[in-house]
């Protein structure tokens, strides 16, 4: 535990009242000489929001003074939400009134006015701003005579930026750009700013995307050091490096990827021995033979947190000379790798395991299409093309049927969920949504990538090693409450007497496979978990009903997978002395927020370049008729999900035929006089009505509703 963490549980202690920085200081048995740099701890915890400073000048953690440290969620009403660091708080509503100049994303302390109950969420007020979130905004340009303002594209900013005319520099009106706030607002003042880039004007072909990766703070481009450090990598692997490694060059390692990755981070091999047991190999990129620790491209990496894969492009986290270049396992060239070795018996346990620095020469590159070709349909072309795989690619089915039937017995929840891929022409116009198919070769990959995970988390948990897992916790018994009332409605329940076991949740799934419902009850069933996110501490994983569970198997696109390759690589090659163990304890969780972070926001820009392509799509279509399934019912009107993904809303306005009301128990809208029911898992026909590519809203009307 460090100094600012010991200060907090000290704090935290019932007995525990306000003291200043020298009775602190007297209790810690700091001497003189390290006094300033304890003061230096208390300031930077006050300026952070751990600790609150009073008037008296007492230190005390804010849970003790009747305030709640988070970060605002905004609305475009004005209203927002604290959302608290600590998760055992609930959110805090705060009044247009109480907001004080705090923003969306900001990190603030709130004061509770209201303590709240079962059905009413406690009520606040913001007293201090700790750290603005957005110190740059996306927007469009409104020019006037003599200023301008820019309406930021994020709804939930719910203040207009305004824009002395000698800080537009040469937007114009109806210009995307980029402001950065020169000052903050105040109780009834709007914010401030400068234009510092223009992006095009709001019509233009490609400025819709590139609006999205400036408000997410993407980065398409890297520094010129880290460039020239990726060039400066020599590509030929030394003799001596090859002759340490274990030699799998002649082995049979293939790789199977989509037909457009480019970046192949894994290799799998499989043999299967005589006493009836599996050798799985699976080979991942040493990516950090390349990216040493503290280099200009580590640090770049460690920034970015992940490669993030839009619509129309991918922004990598490392440059393309490694990522598709000598770190990616393309065929028929020797690559550095971390291999895992697995011998695996026919319920799927991990009998045995060894993890070794190895180098490997992939004797193809796959396509997920083409190896379930040939295993689901027995392709004659690609057969006899890959005739000499054809052994290996059915014993990979078998085993991958293996496991994935030993995760199913103890509880995996495997959402099977219908993604879609926005096809797009040159010009970058929406012309076609489709969607994934997920078929027996992804599956395979994904049981081989799993079982890995698991296999290096066990391994190193036991080590006592400093390590980062893959965790997800435990659902909040609240939202399954309200997961089980939503269920009800379609004649499913759930037996939860004590903790609820994901073995619950799987059966259900299986229950509602193909069936109307099941769409929307994966939806609303995923929403009732939590997110899961990288930790320094084994919490295992709901979801996959995962004791130890860690990210392995992506280093090219992932830091965490990264970083626990240099921590493996340190460990098998008995690297790790005291000095070394004292910087990771200090340094990994520090990693692991990071990587959680600059995962959500690569989720939410790949979520939004999705959602306007398809809103895009949609707008050629006015007028079409389409087949559809309720997935939401509001006051204000039914969502329709459509075969393809897309979702639109049906206004309760334009339900004419009578007055609809709405049943909050039961999902549904009911018409007055006749008990006309509209309910989520109704199949129903809408027509395209309308739709606002800026807000990424379509509207639907429902046809034949009569």
């Amino acid at each position: 535990m460090n100094s600012k963490e010991k200060l907090v549980e000290f704090m935290k202690e019932q007995a525990y009242k306000p003291m200043n920085k020298n009775e602190l200081a007297d209790i810690f048995d700091i001497d003189k000489g390290q006094l300033k740099d304890f003061y230096k701890v208390l300031d930077e915890m006050e300026k952070e929001g751990h600790i609150v400073r009073t008037r008296e000048e007492n230190y005390g953690v804010p849970e003790k003074m009747n305030l709640v440290l988070g970060k605002i969620q905004g609305n475009a009403k004005g209203f927002g939400f604290l959302i608290p660091e600590n998760n055992e708080f609930r959110d805090v509503f705060i009044s247009p009134n109480d907001m004080n100049g705090a923003l969306h994303n900001d990190k603030v302390l709130v004061r509770l006015n209201k303590i709240g109950s079962d059905n009413k969420k406690p009520e606040g007020e913001v007293i201090r701003i700790i750290e603005r979130g957005n110190k740059k905004i996306v927007g469009t340009y409104e020019k006037s005579k003599n200023f301008g303002f820019v309406v930021p594209d994020d709804e939930k900013m719910s203040m207009d930026i305004f824009v002395p005319k000698s800080q537009s520099n040469g937007a114009k009106h109806d210009d995307k750009v980029v402001v950065e706030i020169s000052k903050w607002p105040e109780k009834r003042r709007s914010p401030e700013g400068t234009i510092i880039e223009i992006l095009g004007n709001v019509h233009d072909v490609g400025t819709d995307i590139l609006s999205i990766v400036r408000k997410y703070n993407l980065n398409e481009s890297f520094p010129k050091e880290v460039i020239q450090e990726a060039e400066n990598i020599r590509e030929e692997i030394p003799e001596s490096e090859i002759n340490r490694r274990l030699d799998l060059r002649e082995e049979t390692i293939i790789t199977i990827d989509g037909a457009d990755a480019k970046d192949l981070d894994d290799g799998v091999s499989i043999e299967k021995l005589s006493n009836g047991n599996y050798k799985l190999g699976v080979h991942i990129a040493d990516v950090t033979h390349y990216v040493k620790e503290n280099l200009e491209l580590d640090k770049e990496a460690l920034k970015r947190g992940n490669s993030v894969y839009l619509v129309d492009r991918v922004i990598p986290m490392l440059p393309k000379r490694l990522s598709n270049g000598m770190c990616s396992l393309n065929p028929h060239v020797p690559r550095l790798t971390l291999s895992v070795l697995m011998i695996i018996d026919n319920n799927g346990n991990v009998k045995e395991s060894k993890i070794r620095e190895s180098v490997i020469e992939s004797k193809a590159r796959m396509t997920y299409k083409d190896v379930s070709d040939i295993l689901e349909n027995e392709n004659k072309e690609l057969m006899e093309k890959y005739s000499e795989f054809i052994d290996d690619f059915k014993i990979m089915s078998e085993l991958s049927k293996i496991l994935r039937d030993r995760r199913e017995r103890r509880g995996s929840i495997d959402f099977d969920f219908d993604e879609a891929k926005v096809i797009l022409n040159e010009e970058g116009k929406a012309i076609d949504v489709k969607k994934y198919e997920r078929r027996i070769s992804n599956r395979l990959i994904e049981e081989f990538m799993l079982v890995c995970n698991e296999t290096v988390a066990e391994y190193m948990y036991h080590t006592e090693t400093p390590f980062i897992y893959r965790t997800h916790e435990d659902p909040d018994d609240e939202k399954i409450e309200e997961f089980k009332k939503f269920i009800y409605n379609f004649g499913y329940e759930l037996k939860t007497e004590d903790d609820l076991h994901p073995k619950e949740l799987q059966s259900l799934l299986e229950k509602i496979e193909g069936k109307k419902e099941e769409t929307i009850i994966n939806t609303i069933m995923l929403r009732s978990l939590k997110k899961a996110e990288y930790s320094t501490h084994k919490k295992g994983h709901f979801g996959l009903a995962a004791k130890y569970y860690t990210h392995f198997t992506s280093p090219i696109r992932r830091y965490s997978d990264l970083m626990i390759h240099r921590i493996i690589k340190w460990f098998i090659n008995n690297e790790i002395n005291d000095t070394k163990l004292v910087k990771l304890e200090k340094k990994l969780p520090k990693i692991a927020e990071q990587t959680s972070a600059t995962e959500r926001i690569a989720d939410g820009a790949e979520r939004e370049t999705n959602e306007l392509k398809m809103v895009e799509y949609m707008s050629e279509r006015l007028g079409e008729v389409y087949e559809g399934i309720i997935s939401g019912v509001t006051s204000f009107g039914l969502f329709v999900e459509l075969d393809n993904t897309i979702e639109g809303l049906v206004h309760v306005s334009t339900l004419t035929d009578g007055y609809y009301i709405y049943d909050e128990l039961n999902y549904s809208l009911v018409e007055e006089r006749t008990k006309k029911t509209y309910r989520i898992g109704d199949v129903v026909k809408i027509k395209v009505a309308n739709t606002n590519i800026a807000k990424r809203e379509i509207d639907f009307l429902l046809v034949n509703n009569d």
